[in-house]
């Protein structure tokens, strides 16, 4: 926003001209933060072959071992091992809620902390 340093009005910016102009006094001048005055920005160029599908995998569903484990029995097989996660499933100020799941049955439970 700019003020007329004549009048002290708020100028009008004249879009199609890059310039503001004051519409009590008619005082104008170049507006230097009007899309018209700006440098065109080139988009940047990306080398896309480059990046393999793989790399951008954030999980793979049939190799989750990528996953932490811990000792917990498996309610469904009785099994002692199972991956672990956190998700902030209630409000902030409430304790994250801690998910476990088989590495034999794939069972999947959570424990609310």
């Amino acid at each position: 926003m700019k003020f007329c340093p004549s009048c002290e009005s708020r100028m009008k910016p004249m879009s199609e001209e890059g310039t503001v102009k004051c519409p009590k006094c008619g005082y104008a001048e170049q507006d230097k933060y009007s899309l018209q005055n700006q440098e065109k920005l080139q988009p940047r160029q990306t080398r896309s072959e480059n990046i393999s599908k793989s790399s951008l995998k954030v999980m793979d569903s049939d190799a989750p071992n990528a996953m932490p484990t811990t000792s917990i029995e498996c309610t469904k097989c009785g099994n002692m091992t199972a991956y672990w996660w956190m998700l902030q499933t209630r409000s902030a100020d409430e304790a994250t809620t801690q998910f476990y799941r088989c590495t034999e049955c794939s069972y999947t439970w959570r424990n609310y902390s």
